[in-house]
């Protein structure tokens, strides 16, 4: 139940002046994604602002980006709650409206044991048919998938895969070890494409390939297709840009960056705000350095 390898998107959410959802943008960049050989599309994760999203927004952009990229390349929707129940609802209306699969955060705030985590993704990954992903992000959640704990859900038979965004280059190491082929790992983090996919990983759930996404599509390719030299050399190569992209926290600064370069995708939703001016200014300096013109030019 492989979903995708390679390079898939988590996309931004765009809106208009009013807060709204801006539908006619989020088209666009749906298909500058495709035209730029992105794997696959992540739609209302972490980066698509899903916190701030009413549920009914929620199914909303997933239901719309199904219907636009009409089976070209596999659509995820995030449907992670730290209510089970809700992520149980959010997963089946995924499900329903079409999704090739579903991105499921852990828990936050009130956070679980490790016990927990498995009665929760079982619960989730049992009440629909579509695969799961299983994604692990410590620092914004405050738990971490033990690697026994991935294990033992590598065993529910629709979850098939871990976006790994803990940074712990040990334990995945572990959880690679562990799992074997029994799970599809994806890094998280951009920085760690290459160490990854050198454990295995089948490709990368990204944010630099809002901006970037024929060079992130590339990267995993020429790795995976055995030109390590090649992926190597464009891993550094983004890495002060990608770092640029997280000096302040997702989305803030990868929305900035695609409303510098013409986009209009609106701003984030409160309580996320507008960047510090000398974190805007690294950003702009990185585009340019990188070759992306900006308006600020």
């Amino acid at each position: 139940m492989a979903i995708f390898t390679g390079s898939g998107t988590a996309l931004i959410t765009p809106f208009t002046i009013d807060g709204s959802v801006n539908y006619n943008k989020l088209e666009e960049l749906i298909e500058f994604q495709i035209e730029n050989k992105t794997d696959s599309l992540i739609i209302c994760g972490t980066t698509g602002e899903a916190s701030t999203l009413t549920d009914e927004e929620q199914i909303s952009c997933v239901k719309f980006a199904v219907e636009v990229v009409k089976k070209r390349i596999p659509v995820l929707a995030g449907s992670g709650s730290n209510h089970t129940e809700h992520g149980i609802y959010l997963s089946q209306k995924a499900e329903a409206v079409g999704v090739d699969g579903c991105l499921v955060v852990t828990p936050y705030y009130n956070k679980t044991t490790q016990k927990g985590l498995i009665e929760h993704y079982t619960l989730i990954a049992e009440s629909v048919k579509v695969p799961i992903v299983l994604y692990n992000v410590p620092s914004r959640t405050g738990l971490n998938i033990a690697p026994k704990t991935v294990y033992e859900l590598s065993k529910v038979p629709n979850i098939v895969g871990l976006k790994e965004a803990s940074g712990n280059i040990s334990q995945i190491v572990e959880v690679a070890a562990m799992c074997g082929d029994k799970i599809d790992l994806y890094s998280g983090n951009d920085d760690q494409i290459v160490p990854l996919l050198a454990l295995g990983a089948k490709g990368v759930i990204s944010v630099v390939s809002n901006i970037l996404p024929r060079e992130t599509h590339d990267l995993v390719d020429y790795f995976l297709n055995g030109d390590i030299e090649k992926s190597r050399k464009l891993q550094l190569k983004m890495l002060r840009l990608i770092n640029a992209l997280f000096c302040e926290v997702n989305p803030i600064p990868v929305k900035n960056a695609l409303n510098l370069m013409g986009y209009d995708v609106g701003p984030c939703r409160r309580p996320l705000t507008s960047m510090e001016d000398a974190n805007l200014n690294t950003l702009i300096k990185e585009l340019n350095n990188y070759g992306i013109p900006t308006k600020a030019n």
